[in-house]
């Protein structure tokens, strides 16, 4: 029979180590400031945008976090078919492999009933499709690894191009021209407002991020 005590005590050692993995990689303070003409943001969990940095750089936008964050224009809500792309390079490698990518369907963006479809990837060359629905999230297609997704080199950096096609009956989601995942529309939310979502600690710069309606 194990004494009660060494049990308790064990008990404390795995909970430890957990408290310490979740508190190891706290949001960077970072200096933000204006956002560029027409752009928005809402971080995950209410934090304030001070330490969201989203400034245009070059023919570009370039992005430094802080905490877990969604940008996005009101101008970019599409409905019917259309395709959302943007070139993304990770400039430098987080603690651990972040998520980065596109949404789409986006509503109540600014209220409790927030709702999205996002299309992720990350520096270890997995992609993730999942939505939210206020404060829930559900995986469309859970995280994997896929050729197509390119890996961050030793400097930590990457650059892929991602795309989510929208059509009447389906939805393709595709890493550098590459369809990895493909959905029945009524999958996912749809139509709304497109955007970037870009995990924690992240530095990126995006370029050629757009809408293209009716394709």
């Amino acid at each position: 029979m194990i004494p009660r005590t060494l049990l308790a005590m064990a008990a404390v050692l795995l909970v430890v180590p957990a408290a310490a993995a979740q508190n190891h990689d706290p949001d960077h303070a970072v200096k933000g400031g204006a956002f560029p003409p027409g752009w928005s943001g809402r971080t995950d969990r209410g934090q304030p945008l001070d330490n969201v940095s989203f400034r245009a750089m070059g023919p570009g936008l370039h992005v430094t976090l802080g905490p877990a964050s969604i940008l996005y224009r009101e101008a970019d809500n599409a409905t019917g078919s259309y395709e959302v792309s943007a070139t993304i390079t990770q400039t430098k490698a987080p603690t651990h492999p972040e998520a980065y990518g596109l949404f789409i369907g986006g509503k109540d963006l600014g209220g409790d009933g927030q709702a999205y479809t996002y299309f992720l990837i990350r520096g270890n060359g997995e992609f993730l499709v999942k939505r939210r629905a206020g404060a829930q999230t559900s995986d469309v297609a859970a995280w994997t690894a896929n050729g197509a997704v390119k890996a961050q080199d030793e400097a930590g950096k990457a650059t892929n191009i991602l795309t989510v096609a929208v059509g009447p009956d389906r939805v393709r989601f595709l890493v550098n021209g590459t369809e990895v995942h493909s959905t029945p529309r009524s999958a996912v939310d749809a139509d709304g407002i497109a955007g970037l979502r870009v995990n924690h600690n992240l530095d990126l710069h995006v370029d050629g991020f757009g809408v293209k309606k009716g394709t």
